[in-house]
């Protein structure tokens, strides 16, 4: 361990004394306060076009045989800036509140998505969804796509997969990175609409590239990290450990320290949430940039989860993220199907609660996101499973609102006496 890497005061868990919990919450909302600037930066980089293309580009490494939004209040420089990871970790997740119209919105997605996973016949109405996926493939427009930078001879070394290279106009370029500005991830929007959250698509960190993905971290002040993915699946190596596996232990990479300030298993241990705290030993006194890190243990490649309810429930625990504190970088091993799929659930929920009823068609977000970064959700099964995770999660927010709604008459009577 290089000398230089020293740990600040170790935080092992949430529960801090009182002094130590607010000199970590003031660090974090100094650490906030530029946040802010990534979209404009995002916009000028990659220009006003970007996030309006369709389409897509078919499947990964050995690709098996084809087989409206949670409401968050629009926020602005002030919100971001006082926005605290460490205290909003502390607080427990509420469910969202509905207006009636919210709620009867969310009715009407449920029963056509739910249509669509009951259809029968030859051909389902989810096969059908994929097949227009696999065909739009070969169009003209993704054929004309370039991914150039991702061949350059210095940079072949970078990519996990020979097959799955970001395109040039809306990859990740880093901008003070010793060993040059490329890395395998892709900028992931929605068709035009600013005011929901912009991922980060990548593959599993290799060996020789971690030092890059914690570059590409702290450049766009990510505050989230989601890994779909085992570290080895078998005898085949699916994402290298890119970070500290000892609790307040630093570990150097490049010009950069990264220590585990805290860890937890959740969801009946199939999910590890961490948080990191990123230091830059070549600016010794800026403020350090934390970020949450989300490990789901139980999801094969190629394939989708036994249950929705982990991803749900890590969907619900990034509510608290302002939309605009930050890319949300998602990765699996490939960066693609695992990948497109959590991106296109969490897209798509969004869209729904916050009014957007023509995010039904899921498939069409997945033909998107397709547009920006090859292959996004591999199989039937992945499509099928971000079918079944939205409807399962809107179903439980509609009836919980529905029981909040009946204790709040029953409250009303009772009051108003007979």
């Amino acid at each position: 361990m290089n000398e230089l890497c020293t740990s600040s005061t170790p935080i092992s868990n949430f529960g801090l004394p009182s002094a130590d919990r607010t000199r970590w919450a003031n660090a974090q909302s100094s650490d906030i306060l530029g946040i802010w600037t990534w979209r404009r930066h995002f916009h000028r980089v990659h220009g006003p076009a970007f996030g309006r293309r369709q389409m897509e580009m078919s499947n990964s490494p050995i690709t098996p045989t084809p087989s409206t939004r949670f409401f968050m209040p629009k926020l602005n420089k002030l919100n971001v800036a006082g926005f605290n990871l460490l205290e909003a970790l502390s607080t427990p997740v509420k469910p969202v509140a509905l207006s009636a119209d919210q709620l009867e919105l969310c009715k009407n997605a449920v029963r056509q998505m739910r249509e669509k996973l009951q259809s029968r016949g030859s051909r389902s109405q989810i096969d059908k969804e994929f097949d227009s996926l696999m065909t739009d493939r070969s169009s003209s427009h993704l054929l004309n796509l370039k991914t150039n930078a991702a061949l350059y001879v210095n940079n072949i070394g970078k990519n996990r997969y020979a097959n799955v290279l970001p395109y040039d106009d809306n990859r990740v370029t880093l901008t003070n990175n010793y060993s040059g500005d490329y890395i395998n991830a892709s900028f992931i929007t929605g068709q035009g609409l600013e005011d929901l959250p912009v991922y980060i698509a990548t593959q599993g960190p290799l060996r020789t590239t971690m030092n890059d993905f914690w570059e590409m971290v702290l450049q766009e002040r990510c505050p989230v990290i989601i890994m779909l993915t085992v570290l080895m699946d078998g005898s085949q190596d699916k994402c290298y450990s890119y970070f500290p596996s000892v609790l307040n232990q630093p570990e150097q990479y490049g010009r950069l320290c990264v220590t585990t300030k805290f860890e937890d298993n959740v969801w009946h241990n199939s999910v590890v949430k961490r948080v990191f705290e990123i230091r830059n030993l070549s600016e010794p006194g800026a403020t350090p940039h934390n970020v949450l890190h989300l490990e789901y243990l139980d999801w094969p490649d190629f394939g989708a989860p036994a249950s929705t309810g982990p991803v749900r429930d890590m969907i619900r625990t990034l509510q608290f993220i302002p939309v605009n504190a930050g890319p949300f970088v998602v990765h699996c091993s490939a960066g693609i199907g695992r990948t497109g799929t959590y991106c296109a659930i969490d897209h798509t929920l969004r869209r729904i609660i916050n009014g957007d009823l023509t995010a039904v068609e899921i498939w069409q977000s997945i033909n998107n996101f397709r547009g920006q970064r090859y292959g996004m959700v591999q199989t039937r099964d992945q499509l099928r499973f971000c079918y079944e995770a939205v409807c399962d999660e809107l179903e439980d927010l509609i009836a919980s609102n529905q029981m909040q709604s009946d204790h709040k008459v029953k409250s009303q009577h009772r009051l108003s006496g007979p």
